[in-house]
């Protein structure tokens, strides 16, 4: 990844987006994954060869994901 920093907060009401852009002479193919809310939209570019990374996110994702329901929805003797 190529170094910027963000930050913005997912919001039940975030939109995300996917866009395949097809092979141009000016900017080659590639997929732009968009994230989006009311004040902030991050699109993440993807390029062929870089799937891998888009899913190591994905599991990322729901491994945070499942932190959330853990933590919302503590164990009933409070283990987590």
């Amino acid at each position: 990844m190529k170094s910027f920093t963000a930050s913005a907060h997912l919001e039940p009401d975030s939109t995300y987006r996917v866009s395949v852009f097809g092979d141009n002479d000016d900017t080659g193919c590639f997929v732009s994954l968009c994230i989006g809310g009311q004040w902030v939209d991050v699109a993440l570019i993807a390029r062929p060869g870089t799937a891998d990374a888009l899913r190591a996110l994905a599991r990322a994702a729901d491994e945070a994901a499942t932190a959330l329901d853990q933590i919302a929805h503590p164990a009933a003797d409070g283990d987590m």
